[in-house]
């Protein structure tokens, strides 16, 4: 059985439930999904032995978290090329940080990435019907790519 990370960081709890709806549409798709948030993840070997990752920071004064950057240099020790990945995140003015996680993944990670680009969602979208949907399937896109 494939297997995939979700790894967030969230300062208001928005992005944490984007992470749980995304594992929920990765679980649909019979991939088992671990969530995890880049706080707790010390070193990269934690992170190892998956098919596929998922990253999702928040947009904070139009850019990502200080924690996520620091996450991205201990993730590029990990060798993620061909990997499938996905990248997400909340915002409440503007959503910046998800595109950016998402290039770092594809550019200098090499991964290859689903083809949906990044997702963003305003925060007050995220507990609607609508948000959930929206991250379950983003979820389900990767498990099928995987």
């Amino acid at each position: 059985m494939k297997k995939a990370l979700v790894c967030y960081s969230s300062r208001t709890g928005k992005t944490e439930k984007m992470a749980n709806f995304i594992a929920e549409g990765l679980r649909i798709t019979g991939i088992t999904a671990d969530i995890q948030k880049i706080a707790d993840i010390k070193d990269e070997k934690q992170m190892e032995g998956y098919d596929g990752y998922v990253f999702g920071c928040p947009t904070y004064h139009r850019d990502m978290t200080a924690g996520m950057k620091t996450f991205l240099f201990t993730a590029e020790k990990l060798n993620l090329v061909g990997k499938i990945g996905g990248a997400f995140g909340s915002y409440t003015h503007s959503g910046e940080s998800a595109p950016m996680v998402f290039d770092t993944m594809q550019y200098v990670y090499k991964m290859d990435m689903t083809d949906l680009g990044a997702l963003s969602l305003k925060e007050a979208v995220i507990e609607t019907a609508e948000g959930a949907k929206a991250c379950q399937d983003y979820g389900k896109a990767i498990g099928a790519k995987l």
